[in-house]
């Protein structure tokens, strides 16, 4: 028996990824940051469709939510599927929700047909791809991966409140995490389904595109110190100003990156203190997210930044402090999964388009632990982690029609 799509499926999807922008941190915009009251109320809502779509629905150490839809024998292998429900500020509605509604759709789908696969399903929802609260991202699907660390918990965020302590409060046990990973042996690998925040499949007229790996990602959160003084009585030739310092150090990461053809730089925050209009800036904090397609790209970019911004503080007289707070060193994705993928998209009547990302993802998490593969989704101008963030219904049924032949499809256990 093989499970197929109906009139309707793609609608339905599509309105739960409008329903599950209604929770957010800020009326009018969708603001849904990890552990966060708004996170839990996604969480709780994605568990309800995972129970209607046939799963048995757990909430891990980590507050990433599963749903398990059984195999057709115990002891089977799983098959991960899933996303992130963490946004950044201000976000769009498809970064992360797409790919995991879309996995309760795929078993709803299947349910429905009484198809029980040679292999488990879990769908997941981590809640930490985003980064924007803790320094750190990934912690969920580093905790399933069986890499999480117990320090990436000790962090705490800008109200002083500790990733233990929050997870304390969402209903979690913190040090409990180890036991939220999986044996590689036990997996059949991970799928992740995602719009692809670029143009390149846009350009192409293609609704989807094949990931081929993900790009080598590091960030830093760097301190400027100077000295505060008032704005009207220090001369400009004696004045040590950290964010005149930081934005030549802003300035620095823009022309070494653009040098490069491959390399991407970006400071997204910074702060000036005391953040007065009639006061010089004692201090700046700000951040930098550094990608490559390679991780020896990426590092000596790296070290000439940190060169330019050594000469700067000593040159002008402040004193640099950089922490890093994220590394990763990209991943290619997994070939025999990329094949199986391809003969889906083909089969669909789609041609068939290989693509890196320069995006970091979930799918990173599970780099050596087994094999993972990504299908991108078309987005209008390629514009992600914006409100203008748009997919059209027929690109999602596309997708899920590409990703229901895929799982049906792939045999029990990894080709040798």
């Amino acid at each position: 028996m093989t499970a197929r799509l109906q009139p309707g499926d793609a609608a339905r999807l599509m309105g739960r990824l409008e329903e599950l922008a209604e929770f957010t941190a800020v009326p009018g915009q969708l603001t849904r940051l990890y552990l966060s009251p708004e996170h839990r109320r996604a969480a709780d809502r994605v568990a309800e469709w995972m129970r209607e779509a046939g799963m048995a629905v757990r909430l891990d150490p980590v507050a990433t939510v599963v749903g398990r839809y059984e195999g057709a024998q115990p002891g089977a292998r799983t098959l991960l599927i899933g996303s992130h429900i963490d946004t950044v500020r201000n976000a769009g509605k498809y970064d992360g929700n797409l790919g995991v509604l879309l996995g309760i759709s795929l078993v709803e789908v299947l349910n429905r047909a009484g198809v029980r696969l040679p292999f488990a399903i879990e769908v997941v929802a981590f809640g930490d791809e985003e980064g924007v609260r803790w320094p750190g991202t990934l912690r969920g699907s580093a905790a399933i991966a069986g890499t999480l660390t117990a320090n990436q918990l000790d962090v705490r965020d800008a109200d002083g409140i500790g990733v233990r302590e929050a997870l304390h409060a969402f209903g979690c046990d913190p040090d409990d995490f180890p036991s939220a990973a999986m044996l590689p042996e036990a997996l059949l690998g991970f799928l992740e389904v995602h719009i692809e925040q670029g143009p390149v499949l846009e350009a192409r007229g293609l609704p989807v595109g094949i990931v081929t790996a993900i790009a080598a990602a590091n960030r830093y959160a760097a301190t400027i110190t100077g000295m505060a003084g008032h704005a009207g009585t220090v001369p400009m030739g004696l004045r040590q100003d950290a964010l005149a310092a930081a934005a030549e150090c802003v300035l620095a990461v823009e022309r070494i990156c653009a040098a490069g053809s491959d390399m991407v730089g970006t400071v997204g925050r910074i702060e000036a203190l005391p953040g007065a209009v009639n006061v010089i800036p004692g201090e700046v904090r700000f951040s930098l997210d550094l990608r490559a397609p390679a991780p020896e790209t990426r590092d000596a970019a790296w070290a000439e930044i940190e060169a330019a911004w050594t000469a700067t503080a000593g040159r002008r007289g402040v004193r640099l402090a950089v922490e890093r707070t994220h590394s990763h060193p990209g991943c290619a994705c997994s070939p025999w999964l990329m094949q199986a993928m391809e003969g889906a998209v083909r089969r669909a009547g789609i041609q068939p388009f290989r693509l890196p990302s320069g995006a970091g993802h979930d799918a990173m998490s599970f780099a050596g632990v087994t094999g993972a593969a990504m299908l991108f989704v078309r987005c209008k101008g390629g514009i992600s982690h914006n409100p203008a963030e748009s997919i059209t219904m027929e690109d999602a049924e596309a997708a899920l029609r590409v990703m229901l032949d895929l799982v049906q499809s792939l045999p029990p256990v990894p080709p040798a």
